[in-house]
């Protein structure tokens, strides 16, 4: 079977201990989670969870049938990385002493689109948006500068498909009734 990336989006109820309950799903059947990022939903009181793999997508369908079984789960779907729109955020702390030389650090940072957030004495926060291998690749070309601090979110994403957590929750609802 051969492994591709999935991005699984899983809603659930805000309940305490949901993304320990979801994960160790994922801990039994000793998948990886390559990245993960909790937020709220659209809908008052659903949390997203949007989480990264790679693995077969026969057991990919699994373990989103098995969340689904959970009670506090609303819907949990899984997607290719060509149906969904997807960005991650990186922060890099540098020293301020680099990018005020005028210097290749300063033409590195602009080459990239990178924004710079703060600017303290000792060091500068500089931000860069975009997939893995773009925040990657600002980092390799700043780390010889002398890169005091680094941090990479998980990926967060939407779907191309246009059927909305909304319409999906209303889907569950008739259903019920």
């Amino acid at each position: 079977m051969k492994k591709e990336r999935y991005t699984i989006s899983v809603f659930t109820e805000d309940i305490v201990g949901m993304l320990n309950r979801v994960t160790i799903i994922f801990t039994r059947r000793k998948i990886n989670i390559e990245s993960i990022a909790a937020s709220e939903s659209e809908i008052p009181n659903i949390h997203r969870y949007t989480l990264v793999i790679c693995e077969a997508e026969d057991m990919v369908k699994k373990v989103v049938l098995q969340l689904e079984k959970q009670v506090e789960v609303v819907k949990a779907v899984y997607h290719k990385d060509s149906e969904v729109v997807y960005q991650e955020i990186a922060l890099y702390k540098v020293p301020t002493e680099v990018l005020l030389s005028g210097g290749e650090a300063e033409k590195i940072v602009r080459a990239h689109h990178a924004r710079v957030l703060s600017v303290e004495p000792a060091f500068t926060v500089i931000e860069k948006t975009g997939h893995k291998d773009e925040t990657q690749a600002l980092f390799d070309q700043l780390e010889p500068y002398g890169m005091l601090e680094f941090v990479r979110s998980g990926r967060v994403a939407i779907t191309k498909p246009m059927k909305t957590l909304k319409s999906i929750v209303e889907e569950l609802e008739k259903v019920q009734y």
